[in-house]
């Protein structure tokens, strides 16, 4: 028994829309997914950009970065950032505004 074809996103659409498919090819207008938006960033954004890393913690640690978090009513993300630069600047290494100027 063979499998039965997938549906398409078109073919849905084509058979709900009381509109003839002659006259709705012509209302399609296909969208480059690398379109430039006005006023975007050239460089794209900082999820386009920058590499992503996990980090495993233990719930008392989680726990604890969340809590100083929420009393400075900052994000995880940002105090991460902070820990970074302080490790950056122990090792003697350049900060993450610096590198950030040299790109």
């Amino acid at each position: 028994m063979s499998k039965p074809p997938k549906l398409s996103l078109a073919s849905i659409v084509a058979a709900a829309s009381p509109v003839p498919a002659r006259q709705q090819s012509a209302d399609i207008v296909p969208i480059s997914p690398h379109a430039a938006t006005p006023g975007a960033n050239p460089r794209g954004t900082l999820k386009q950009r920058a590499k992503q890393l996990s980090v495993y913690l233990e719930p008392p640690v989680h726990d604890q970065l969340r809590d100083i978090a929420y009393t400075e009513r900052t994000k995880i993300h940002q105090l991460m950032l902070e820990a970074l630069d302080l490790l950056f600047k122990a090792r003697g290494a350049l900060s993450i505004d610096q590198l950030a100027k040299d790109r």
